[in-house]
């Protein structure tokens, strides 16, 4: 059994919409927990709800029910106010489209997140370096995004969500807009880096390759989650 406390838990999770005269269910008594250290394969057909439970996962979506658990900590019912603050420096977010702001070079991108969260300008430009150096991005620090390739692009991304040393990392299809063989590369450096920062992650893939190589796979299968 593990002992730690969950990174990321998910207790009895339901969320339906309004659809017509009823409505729709997404989830329906939903449990999952990552623990720390743990990368964590989110599957599921298209439409399966993938997407909205990473939304609610990471406090940018209330729950119709349940209880959403962050290091121990239920979040589900938080203000604004206090779900951004555990957003800011709890939880680290990476999307299939990198969403790196243009005007600012590599190192600005990893640096901006942490200032925002209070950190010195020395201590943010630090750890930016340390972050993109390990992502093999040493020579193209000082690059703009429109000088980067798609995968340098999003191995920027992926320090940016890293910068403020989250306890859970959300990915939605990380890899999904990049060829074979760059993401095959970034998908790599991404679980490296988070075995080495010991977070707990939550990915969303539909690249079952890829997902057999993470700790283990949560399937998201009409509404509940099947392990394995």
């Amino acid at each position: 059994m593990n002992t730690k406390v969950p990174a990321l838990e998910l207790r009895g999770l339901a969320r339906s919409y309004a659809e017509g005269k009823g409505r729709l269910e997404v989830f329906k008594d939903l449990d999952l927990s990552v623990y720390p250290g743990e990368i964590v394969a989110l599957v599921g057909q298209s439409g399966s709800g993938k997407s909205s439970l990473l939304h609610i996962a990471g406090l940018l979506e209330a729950p119709s029910a349940g209880e959403v658990l962050i290091a121990g900590q239920n979040c589900a019912r938080l203000d604004d106010a206090a779900r951004t603050r555990i957003r800011r420096i709890g939880i680290g977010f990476v999307y299939q489209f990198h969403h790196l702001l243009p005007e600012f070079t590599a190192l600005e991108n990893v640096i901006m997140p942490q200032l925002i969260a209070g950190a010195t300008r020395e201590a943010a430009r630090t750890r930016a370096e340390d972050l993109l150096t390990r992502m093999g991005l040493k020579p193209r620090m000082e690059h703009r995004p429109a000088e980067l390739s798609g995968g340098e692009q999003q191995r920027v991304a992926i320090a940016r969500a890293l910068a403020n040393k989250p306890l859970l990392l959300l990915a939605d299809e990380p890899t999904g807009n990049l060829d074979p063989g760059t993401a095959a590369n970034v998908h790599q450096e991404l679980l490296r880096l988070i075995a080495e920062e010991g977070l707990g992650a939550l990915v969303a893939t539909h690249n079952h390759e890829l997902a057999a190589g993470m700790s283990r796979i949560a399937r998201l299968d009409q509404g509940r989650i099947v392990e394995g």
